[in-house]
């Protein structure tokens, strides 16, 4: 007999989830708690609760997370103007070390002895929702049923749904959305169908967030976006709390055809996976980060920020979000925000976010000192020489000495 005798499920109310809830209670003779989270997904969450009660769940927690998720987990991740592989912007990475925190949270509160997901043994979540966990509470049981059952189909998990009687949305004979999707407030992202073909472009009506750019008005959208220390805290004069304002952005940007991206990315599994996602307010927050930071920070600090955000990146990407080498990345990079103040202009258009101005009180950008006229005598271009000399040195003792450079 098992000794698993209550279990904590990362719960959507889908299909998978609903076939393990059973599977659960099957496998392991246990009571299973589930736990839905809204991170802004886009669907009502509420439904799941009646779904789980369907099946004989008597522990429900289905929890607004999208304030938390954007405010402790998206904005943090901004600061360091975070890509993975030079172009993912890590949206769904980013998600799975919150729900890693609730499913440890509710199991100590619920007295479980286990934690379980719906990840597939394929893929990189099962990685960083384990990471978490194990990160959170050593000892945790994870069970993780893709890597235990052989329910290996989407033909076997509806037999499966039809042996047991489990409730689903659908049945064979209707129409189902042939990507496998994952949505947050961050992002939406699509793989699976024609995606596995790398060479196949994706249908226009896969993406759900934003009108294609050829499509987009023919009228540019202007916004204004202030920032305290590195975060988004208005739009257009607008002050809104950090989901408010990524939602927003989600919308201008959707609109206008920004966010779309079709990437090969490298799983931290080891196999290569092809995906396509739309991220338009995340876009345009990189955008308009980088522009504030262009006046507002040294340059110096900016390098060596740019230095270590490959590997903030691939710390996030790969699922160590509770490691101590994130938390020391993150001291460094929330260190250079302080002065990170002020205004961004940003246009949108036709699938393209371009900054068309910035303005900051802490701006270390002097135009006495920049400009192509006379500047007073604000800069000596004679100081210029002696510069140059000093760092031809080492270059002019070696070609001194023969060595070629070429």
């Amino acid at each position: 007999m098992s000794d698993i005798k209550k279990v904590v499920l990362a719960y959507s109310g889908g299909l998978d989830t609903s076939v393990i809830v059973k599977w659960l209670q099957e496998t392991y003779a246990c009571e299973v708690v589930t736990f839905t989270a809204d991170i802004g997904q886009g669907e009502e969450v509420e439904p799941a609760r009646a779904k789980a009660q369907a099946l004989g769940v008597k522990e429900i927690y289905i929890e607004d997370l999208r304030e938390e998720f954007v405010r402790d987990y998206v904005y943090p991740m901004f600061r360091a103007n975070t890509i993975y592989e030079g172009e993912y912007l890590l949206g769904t990475s980013i998600a799975r070390p919150l729900i890693a925190k609730r499913l440890i949270e509710i199991a100590n509160e619920t007295g479980a002895d286990a934690i379980s997901h719906g990840a597939t043994g394929k893929g990189n979540d099962q990685v960083r929702f384990e990471l978490g966990a194990y990160a959170l509470k050593p000892g945790v049981k994870v069970i993780a049923p893709w890597r235990e059952w052989d329910l290996t189909s989407r033909e076997k998990l509806m037999n499966y749904c039809e042996e047991h009687q489990i409730p689903v949305d659908f049945s064979k004979s209707k129409k189902k959305s042939p990507y496998s999707m994952d949505a947050n407030l961050l992002h939406i992202s699509y793989e699976g169908g024609i995606l596995e073909d790398p060479w196949a472009e994706a249908e226009e009506d896969m993406w759900r967030w934003s009108v294609s750019p050829e499509e987009a008005p023919d009228t540019p959208t202007y916004l204004e976006l202030t920032f305290e220390k590195g975060d988004v805290v208005a739009i257009d004069g607008e002050r809104l709390k950090p989901h408010e304002v990524l939602a927003k952005l989600n919308k201008l940007g959707g609109d206008n055809g920004v966010g779309r991206l079709d990437i090969v990315e490298n799983r931290y599994v080891g196999m290569k996976s092809r995906g396509c996602y739309e991220t338009p307010g995340g876009t345009i927050l990189l955008r308009a980060h980088r522009a504030i930071e262009s006046i507002t920070l040294d340059r110096e600090a900016a390098h060596l920020k740019d230095e270590l955000m490959p590997k903030y990146a691939k710390t996030i990407y790969n699922g160590y979000w509770w490691s101590p080498e994130r938390r020391m990345l993150q001291a460094a990079i929330d260190e250079t925000q302080e002065f990170v103040n002020g205004t961004v202009r940003v246009k949108l258009y036709k699938g393209s976010a371009t900054v068309v101005g910035r303005k900051s009180e802490q701006s270390l950008f002097d135009e006495s000192i920049a400009t192509f006229e006379d500047d007073a005598g604000a800069y000596d271009q004679k100081d210029a020489e002696g510069f140059i000399k000093l760092n031809a040195l080492r270059l002019r003792i070696a070609a001194g000495k023969g060595r070629s450079a070429s």
